[in-house]
């Protein structure tokens, strides 16, 4: 559920407004049809956009009702959710492919360039 507070990334670019995927902003108003009224600042905290969104451009990454950032698998489903099948098979095999490197690899390790795309290519 949505709420006042909550901070959300944007999943689609809004470029009448110069706002990319990616951008947080804040829920500032919660709208009887389904819309939700969000804020976006700058740098120095001045709103540079304000503007009324449906919930399939947004995802919530923050919570706050509990303070917290949700879950990376949660904010990943939300972004998923609304993907073609054909893409969501594409989102899951990288995350296999990155399960597999990370087993290869160790976070924080120190490898050359290329190196692990040598790695992972079949002989």
């Amino acid at each position: 559920m949505i709420e006042m507070f909550d901070v959300v990334e944007l999943l689609d670019d809004v470029p009448e407004h110069g706002l990319l995927a990616g951008m947080q902003g804040t829920i500032v108003e919660c709208h009887a049809a389904d819309a939700y009224e969000v804020e976006f600042v700058d740098e120095k905290g001045d709103t540079s956009a304000l503007l009324a969104l449906a919930p399939e451009h947004f995802a919530v990454v923050w919570r706050a009702r509990t303070r917290s950032w949700l879950p990376i698998p949660e904010q990943v489903a939300a972004v998923v959710a609304d993907l073609p099948e054909a893409v969501g098979y594409e989102v899951l095999n990288f995350a296999r492919f990155l399960r597999v490197r990370r087993q290869r690899i160790p976070i924080g390790a120190t490898v050359e360039k290329d190196a692990f795309i040598r790695d992972v290519q079949p002989a």
